[in-house]
């Protein structure tokens, strides 16, 4: 299983960007998805998840500007960043807990990050 981000770059405060994971690979079934994000010497932080039936929860510093949203049939999660400011800078992880063919549980698997920097 492999998840593949994108849609990171350079903005500036006050843009918008949207950024998307998509998993891959021998995948029976995906349940949580989400986004995560980690600036150097920082601990990752928790941005916002969406479950498969799309109920989500986005954290605190960034409800109101962040939507998460996903598109099961192509095992797809999204990020959409509005109103961004200098501190959301940082690299976006998505993840997702997914159950291969022939396995009995959720595994969580990580994508490799993008990049996102909100400068003028």
């Amino acid at each position: 299983v492999q998840l593949q981000a994108s849609g990171g770059g350079l903005v500036q405060p006050g843009g918008s960007l949207i950024l998307s994971c998509t998993a891959s690979g021998s995948i029976f079934s995906i349940n949580a998805m989400g986004w995560y994000r980690q600036v150097p010497g920082k601990q990752r932080e928790l941005v916002a998840t969406i479950t498969s039936g799309g109920q989500s929860n986005i954290v605190d510093s960034v409800k109101g500007r962040f939507t998460i949203s996903r598109d099961n049939a192509k095992n797809t999660v999204y990020l959409q960043m509005n109103s961004l400011k200098p501190e959301d800078t940082a690299v976006y992880l998505c993840n997702a807990a997914v159950q291969q063919y022939g396995g009995s549980y959720f595994r969580y698997y990580w994508g490799q990050g993008t990049q996102v920097t909100v400068s003028s």
